[in-house]
């Protein structure tokens, strides 16, 4: 009956103008078709258009963040489904402080695809829908599944649809490789001060110039040699590249066998820059460049160039796993761009002190200190190695290095650090020093001081220094502090089991008990006689984090939300499945999962679909006062309450 007189409000509304503006908050409109690919595989194309100001999420995010965008096909007889979206376009990444990870995201135009493998010849029907979440800067959509059917007929192939989502990106890609090439550059300066290059300027540059007939000559062999060690380098971006492929790094950042993967190999290179061992070439490598030296010309320039890189492998070869592993994330062209960068940075001195030679006499001569950069790149190493061993423990959910793990590992690293450079530790190939320069005292001040500033992290703060590198709050052994002390309690009547919860109750947002099911609180409500706020919210909604943060952790509406009303959190980005779908009777479209359900709830009762939205109703459904949306005016929100709370006690 209460659908019934939903859907009769809702047929008013058209004539009203109420309709149209529901309509006008779709935002996001999707275009469906397909393109007949070799050896039997059918591509499909879902092309969306997205308003201004609005954006929809990639297919990878870190998980208990926003809904990422995929495409779910029917199993069918005629075809085999293939994992996984194949293509999309490279997203822009935006970090994100309340989830404090990092979600990538499309606006204005954007195409995914995925590929099935028929079966049959002849006409075949796909059937599916794809699953998306749109936000723009206040709020979020609901996620919305859309249906598709699509015929192909494998006899005659369809021409590949031609889209412009491309173009939208390629500012951004180019932004992004530029980012990737200036941190790899930063990565082959930090290589020139290891002990196996620095050394190897003065010697190198020396030989040039006696060697070389005339000034010119010399600094013509100076930059070849540079160029060829750019050459060497950027093959190796190539190769990288080339075996992998870009469907493989673009799943870099959130495959679980790659993130251990480098989490064993930084562990490795950070052993290896504190003394354990050392990373070498075979031998047989080393004396086969040495010897193709002596062939004069480009090509003994260029097997100069190679021992080198060969013999300085100990100290670059860490430095360019780490790189490597970075600009992987950019794609296909990304370590090629890393690889261009850290080897400009690596040539660069060689080419210069060729041409003026003058200026050796300038660089500071080769000691301890060579080592103790190792030694320093061996720690921000070993810490950035915990970074992927987290992706990969909070992918799998084994919550083995949660939050206060993560921050207790990165004090003891950086303590480390700081008393290293203060001189309180020493490591195998270190030299004894009678003081400490004070450039270096500063630096492990410095240090030190970071190492402080992560403490209060284990008991909750928030250390926006580090955000993104440590998991999320929620994500934390104890996420109400140490101890698990949840901040309000009040709520729970004695008279109820035995002082327990009710049934489904939980400590919610805040610590603030809530429930998760609409009619459970009802009954509850009926029981206790209090009035229900109504919290349409969402996991992957910002600024529902943002009112629960900096407005429901006010004590005196936190005290409000715990003891004068029942809270009812309502989820609309819920992906757990219904036990029945139904399809609405107000949209038409097949309701399948919990989130869509809450989320058409919101639409029937109250015609709107933006998160968050609190509504403020009595025990016999009746709304109290207006509802409010996104504002996190603590005072305003206050008095909102307080009104309905006047208003429930007048009836």
């Amino acid at each position: 009956m209460k659908r019934t007189l939903a859907a009769l409000t809702l047929l008013v509304a058209i004539f009203t103008g109420a309709h149209a503006q529901m309509d006008m908050e779709q935002h996001i409109t999707w275009k469906f078709s397909t393109n007949n690919l070799e050896d039997g595989k059918v591509e499909i194309i879902c092309e969306a258009s997205i308003d201004d100001g609005w954006h929809v999420y990639s297919s990878e995010l870190p998980e208990n963040t926003a809904v990422p965008t995929s495409i779910e096909v029917e199993e069918s007889e005629a075809y085999s489904i293939l994992d996984g979206i194949t293509e999309e376009p490279k997203p822009t990444a935006h970090f994100d402080e309340t989830f404090g990870a990092e979600l990538k995201w499309f606006d204005k135009k954007v195409t995914f695809k995925k590929v099935v493998q028929l079966k049959q010849e002849g006409d075949v029907i796909i059937k599916g829908y794809i699953e998306s979440m749109i936000c723009n800067d206040e709020t979020c959509m609901p996620p919305e599944m859309v249906d598709f059917e699509l015929t192909v007929n494998t006899a005659a192939p369809i021409a590949e649809q031609v889209t412009d989502s491309k173009s939208a990106d390629e500012s951004e890609e180019e932004e992004s490789y530029w980012g990737i090439f200036f941190l790899a550059f930063g990565g082959g300066l930090a290589a020139l001060l290891t002990p196996c290059v620095f050394p190897m300027i003065p010697m190198t540059v020396s030989f040039f110039t006696k060697t070389s007939a005339t000034k010119a000559a010399g600094i013509r062999n100076g930059i070849l040699y540079g160029l060829s060690i750019i050459v060497i380098y950027l093959l190796l971006g190539v190769v990288v590249s080339f075996f992998f492929g870009a469907s493989a790094l673009n799943q870099l950042s959130t495959n679980v066998w790659f993130n251990l993967f480098f989490f064993l190999l930084l562990v490795v290179f950070a052993a290896s820059f504190f003394g354990a061992f050392e990373i070498v070439m075979p031998s047989s490598w080393v004396n086969f460049t040495t010897k193709n030296e002596d062939k004069g010309g480009f090509l003994g320039i260029f097997f100069m160039a190679f021992t080198l890189a060969l013999v300085s492998f100990s100290c670059t070869g860490p430095i360019v796993g780490a790189l490597l592993v970075n600009a992987a994330r950019g794609g296909l062209v990304g370590p090629i761009v890393g690889m261009l960068g850290f080897s400009s940075a690596l040539a660069l001195p060689f080419a210069f002190f060729a041409a003026f030679p003058g200026y050796l006499n300038s660089l500071p001569k080769s000691g301890g200190w060579l080592n103790s950069v190792k030694v320093i790149l061996g720690f921000l190493e070993l810490a950035f190695a915990f970074k992927f061993l987290s992706i990969a423990d909070m992918t799998m959910g084994w919550h083995i290095l949660e939050r206060e793990v993560f921050i207790a590992i990165w004090i003891a690293i950086f303590g480390a650090m700081g008393f290293y450079l203060l001189g309180k530790l020493r490591l195998p190939h270190d030299s004894p020093m009678e003081y400490i320069p004070v450039s270096r005292f500063l630096m492990g001040l410095l240090v030190l001081s970071f190492t402080i500033y992560m403490i209060p992290g284990l008991w909750g703060a928030p250390v926006n220094l580090i955000s993104g590198f440590p998991p999320p709050k929620n994500y934390a052994e104890s996420p109400f502090g140490v101890g698990d002390q949840t901040p309000v309690q009040g709520i729970v009547s004695s008279n109820d089991n035995h002082g327990g919860m009710p049934e489904g109750m939980h400590y919610g947002p805040q610590g603030i008990p809530a429930f998760k099911d609409y009619d459970l609180a009802l009954a509850y409500s009926k029981k206790v006689n209090k009035p229900l706020l109504l919290d349409f919210t969402g996991l992957g909604c910002t600024n529902c984090r943002k009112m629960e943060d900096k407005v429901w952790s006010n004590e005196s509406i936190k005290a409000m939300l715990a003891n004068d009303y029942i809270l009812v959190s309502l989820y609309v980005d819920d992906r757990k499945k219904l036990d029945e779908p139904y399809v609405s009777e107000i949209t038409g479209k097949k309701i399948r999962t919990v989130g869509q359900k809450w989320a058409e709830f919101q639409m029937e009762r109250y015609q709107q679909q933006g998160q968050p939205y609190y509504v403020i109703i009595d025990e016999d459904e009746k709304t109290l006062n207006t509802p409010v949306a996104y504002d996190p005016d603590i005072k305003k929100y206050k008095n909102w309450l307080l009104d309905g709370l006047e208003q429930y006690k007048s009836r």
